[in-house]
């Protein structure tokens, strides 16, 4: 039960908010997130930093429900299950992905995902779940362009004829078990 969220821009789109709602399907002040920063290492995405933490509070999630991850140990696994949601910030996406490698969090990741845990990739978050990278997650065999001023037309994604997805600030890829299409 594949429930995953791309973003450029996290939540400035108050439908991508609501869609996450949806998706967790629970009161706003129950919701558990894993928050994780680290792809932020320089000046202007450690700027943004605030922005993305404010998208989780206002959404109503409670600041103690809120756990910053710097993917500096291993979280197993059954720690991540404590939570709804991992909210992955922006930044450099090389950097990101290597850190996700060296805290072998990639597989206890995959599983949160495909027990029903939700993913929300902001920018590099996003850019790390599709094909370009070298051991990117591979949630979509497509490439992906973030804070585009022109985005791919919105609706319903052929993942088997889609090579690459551009989005604006305000579009998200959604994917919900098997399917797969753009928000606006």
């Amino acid at each position: 039960m594949k429930k995953i969220i791309l973003t450029s821009a996290g939540f400035e789109n108050k439908k991508i908010e609501q869609k996450f709602h949806d998706m967790v399907n629970k009161p706003s002040n129950e919701i558990k997130a894993i928050w994780i920063p680290t792809a932020a290492i320089d000046d202007d995405a450690k700027a943004v930093l605030p922005k993305c933490m404010d998208d989780l509070l206002n959404a109503g999630i409670l600041a103690t429900n809120i756990k910053t991850y710097n993917l500096d140990h291993v979280m197993q696994y059954e720690e991540m299950t404590t939570f709804d949601a991992v909210y992955v910030c922006g930044g450099n996406s090389r950097y990101l992905l290597d850190k996700i490698c060296e805290a072998n969090f990639a597989s206890s990741l995959k599983k949160f995902i495909n027990h029903g845990g939700i993913y929300i990739g902001v920018s590099a978050g996003s850019c790390i779940c599709v094909n370009g990278l070298e051991d990117n997650l591979g949630f979509l065999p497509c490439t992906l362009s973030v804070h585009c001023l022109e985005g791919s037309i919105f609706g319903e994604i052929d993942i088997n004829h889609s090579s690459h997805i551009n989005l604006t600030d305000n579009q998200a890829i959604i994917i919900e078990d098997e399917e797969c299409y753009i928000l606006e």
